[in-house]
């Protein structure tokens, strides 16, 4: 779709947490999300993207980012986006709003657009953040179908997956270290997580150090998260990993993704569709992938106080779709 004749808009919003959310590398009380409008002067397409310091990105540099692009008056569309700024949450942000937009003229639906079949309402995971086995048996209370637990890399994390497997003892069980262990501590636990019944462990080792993995035993398969961001990453990836973490603020928006995601099935990795915290509007373009996901972990908007107007509706661990008026 091409849209020469595009109005811009960005800014940085901040949504409370209803509690604060606990992983290896930190706390935090709130998201703080980047929305993108654009408007042809009828119609109005949208998105919101997380910044990650993770990745050395913060609200005021991806304003920054867009911001420029917005100012040098060029033709902006979706292929020429992935030309203009590099995979992160800018690009995802911009990439996403273009999608709306063009469902929005079109009077399509965005998968429909992307000639995908979705169905009505997936199963995600349900994501426990850090915290003593007690704490993390007690939220693992209401029989989830598959939980996400959080893991430190200290001696507490056998603990607490022990703990929540006791309490949720047909729950399907993935763990997210978050970069956190060292080779020792995954062998010293990986045996006991496997006869726990958790199918996938998500990124045990920093990003560039995750090398180790050609070397030790795989009893349960891992992911790659924090290592894997785009198409491009994955030659590295294949002896290293069973599967990995697609999210939209890594890949850079929509249209990367849906390239990562055909990319890695033709490497034979599976594929776990992520997300940050954020608010609906931020996983709306994310539910586009489920279709082609092993696993779906979506569970962003239930950890805000409140949620944006027309949000996902999420019953029982399920998502629906998002409607016209959220997204797409």
């Amino acid at each position: 779709m091409s849209t020469p004749n595009l109005e811009y808009r960005v800014n940085e919003q901040v949504w409370p947490l209803d509690k604060p959310f606990r992983i290896a590398r930190g706390v935090r009380i709130e998201a703080h999300v980047i929305l993108v409008t654009v408007s042809d002067g009828q119609h109005i397409g949208r998105a919101e993207a997380i910044p990650s310091k993770r990745y050395g990105e913060t609200a005021a540099s991806a304003v920054a980012q867009l911001e420029q692009i917005f100012s040098n008056g060029k033709r902006i569309d979706r292929r020429r986006v992935q030309q203009l700024l590099p995979a992160g949450a800018a690009r995802n942000a911009l990439d996403c709003a273009l999608w709306d937009l063009e469902a929005k003229v079109s009077g399509k639906r965005a998968w429909e657009l992307a000639n995908i079949q979705v169905a009505n309402a997936v199963q995600t995971a349900l994501t426990i953040s850090l915290d003593t086995p007690e704490r993390m048996a007690a939220d693992a209370k209401g029989n989830a179908p598959i939980l996400k637990l959080k893991l430190g890399g200290d001696d507490l994390d056998l603990p607490r997956v022990e703990a929540v497997r006791q309490k949720a003892p047909d729950a399907r069980l993935l763990v997210d270290a978050n970069e956190s262990w060292s080779p020792s501590h995954y062998r010293d636990i990986v045996s006991a997580l496997h006869r726990l019944g958790v199918e996938l462990i998500e990124q045990p080792f920093p990003a560039n150090a995750d090398d180790v993995l050609e070397t030790l035993d795989h009893p349960v398969p891992v992911c790659a998260d924090e290592s894997c961001h785009t198409t491009s990453d994955l030659p590295r990836l294949v002896n290293r990993y069973e599967s990995i973490n697609v999210k939209l603020d890594k890949t850079g928006g929509l249209t990367e993704a849906f390239r990562l995601t055909e990319s890695a099935r033709e490497s034979g990795l599976r594929i776990l569709i992520g997300c940050m915290v954020c608010t609906s509007l931020g996983i709306a373009p994310a539910r586009l992938l489920a279709g082609a996901a092993d696993y779906i972990d979506l569970d962003g908007p239930l950890f805000l106080a409140d949620d944006r107007h027309h949000g996902l509706a999420y019953q029982d661990g399920k998502i629906g779709l998002p409607s016209r008026e959220l997204w797409g």
